[in-house]
């Protein structure tokens, strides 16, 4: 009788375990379940949510569910970024994210890191850079350099929101030049813009893939960019290194989710974005917006970020931004 009992158990052991794996696979095939939430923490109509949409559009044979973009904008991108971890939903709401996203929890405006999220893909990266419109009175990066020091903090430049990598740079730019502007955030690049246009600002500090449908039209004018080498699309716009001033700064955007997705729903996301993020549609979608097409995959995206945080560390610290 004892004999048969163990055997008993040994089968039914043996029968959970067998079961197990096939869960498990189960799982995989069965997601996603649900349509796909794709969170983007400005508002419409800058470069990060070109992106989102772009990557959502080339997503959609992917996700027979669908995927949807959300925008939820604010604190330069801690409402978004508190919204996916609010929702996991095994896996079904994911967020872009960008550079601002190591940049805040060292200046003490959102309170996670990205050790507290699944890095699953990197799409692109884009200098900054300072836009005036057409009508203003500076024509080059000196005149505008040459009023900030007439008249220091009387020029007002919109950013992409406190502590976003535009208001980080443009204060590196200002401690390089040994200038001072008045910044005004705003929630994301597109709202600032529109506003630079209304005659409410002086300038704004942007990506020149942000600002690229304005000054094609004749609204905007660039006047330097931020980089190591200048932009083939802008040929003639100057860097600020060119013009003696050592900063280069730029964004990057790329695709995350919350740190503890199942497994299953991780594995299978991370082989879908490998094949979107290198579809010819994609690369060419986001060229065409004069956006900077960079691939990494989520392994590679999160060295990334931890290589940053290190970076921006020393960088705040030895600019003295707070």
């Amino acid at each position: 009788m004892l004999m048969r009992q163990r055997l008993m158990v040994a089968g039914l052991a043996f029968a959970s375990a067998a079961a197990a794996v096939p869960a498990q696979l189960l799982a995989a095939d069965n997601y996603p379940s649900q349509p796909v939430t794709l969170v983007v923490p400005f508002q419409p109509g800058g470069g990060t949510d070109a992106v989102a949409r772009t990557f959502a559009k080339v997503s959609a044979p992917y996700f027979p569910k669908g995927m949807v973009v959300l925008n939820k904008s604010g604190a330069g991108g801690a409402v978004g970024w508190n919204y996916v971890l609010n929702n996991k939903n095994e896996g079904h709401t994911l967020t872009v994210v960008t550079a601002e996203f190591v940049i805040l929890p060292l200046l003490g405006l959102f309170d996670h890191t990205y050790k507290d999220y699944t890095p699953l893909v990197q799409l692109n990266a884009d200098p900054a850079a300072i836009v005036v419109p057409a009508n203003s009175p500076y024509k080059t990066i000196e005149d505008f350099m040459a009023s900030a020091k007439k008249s220091p903090a009387a020029l007002n430049v919109g950013t992409s929101g406190t502590g976003s990598i535009y208001d980080v740079a443009l204060s590196a730019f200002e401690v390089k030049s040994d200038t001072r502007f008045t910044h005004i955030p705003f929630p994301g690049s597109g709202p600032a813009l529109l506003n630079l246009l209304g005659g409410q600002l002086d300038a704004v500090a942007t990506s020149p893939a942000e600002a690229a449908e304005y000054v094609r039209a004749g609204k905007m004018r660039l006047l330097v960019l931020m980089s190591d080498k200048r932009v083939p699309d802008f040929a003639d716009v100057p860097t600020a290194r060119e013009k003696g001033i050592d900063v280069a700064y730029g964004t990057w955007r790329g695709i995350a989710g919350p740190k503890d997705m199942p497994p299953a729903a991780v594995a299978k996301l991370k082989q879908i974005f490998e094949k979107v993020a290198q579809d010819p549609q994609l690369i060419s979608a986001i060229k065409a917006q004069n956006l900077g097409y960079v691939y990494a995959d989520g392994e590679a995206f999160e060295k990334k970020m931890a290589a940053e945080t290190a970076d921006y560390a020393e960088i705040l610290k030895t600019l003295s931004i707070k």
